[in-house]
């Protein structure tokens, strides 16, 4: 009894090691047990594909050059009128007048705006300065009826 245990026992150990050898002639494998993770692309965010197009970024440029020149022609266009405003409100406060407009440009190219104000119930036309170093304003009576200097009552 004891004689078939030990063959049967050898027998598996023969098989085992010839098992072995059979592995350790192949090439060894090595096994990856850590979990790989795939690699995706990341999908560029909307904002990313608007700026990635050329005509959107030929766009925006365009508009923002636009806009600048159109801010600055309005600025060199109502220069004039702004300041010419600031000397007839100038002239209003020191003068209890209440101001009414001025003209967008000087149309006789004499460096003054005209203007218009009203005092004690009347309208006063002025010639306001359109210069930085000629803020004020003179009236304008030259178009207008001379006020009453001397009295009617003789």
């Amino acid at each position: 009894m004891g004689g078939g245990f030990f063959l049967r026992t050898h027998d598996k150990i023969e098989t085992i090691e010839q098992n072995l050898s059979e592995i350790t002639m192949q090439e060894p494998q090595i096994e990856n047990n850590t979990n790989p993770t795939e690699v995706q692309p990341v999908a560029p965010n909307v904002f990313q594909r608007l700026l990635g197009d050329w005509r959107l970024k030929f766009g925006l440029i365009g508009s923002v050059i636009g806009l600048a020149v159109i801010g600055l022609f309005s600025f060199l266009f109502f220069w004039h009128h702004t300041l010419a405003e600031m000397g007839m409100r100038s002239w209003a406060s020191s003068a209890s007048a209440t101001p009414i407009e001025c003209m967008i440009q000087d149309t006789n190219n004499d460096g003054y705006v005209s203007c218009s104000a009203m005092l004690q119930g009347q309208v006063v036309p002025l010639e306001c300065g359109s210069s930085l170093f000629n803020i004020g304003c003179r009236v304008n009576y030259g178009a207008a009826a001379a006020p009453q200097v001397r009295s009617q009552n003789r």
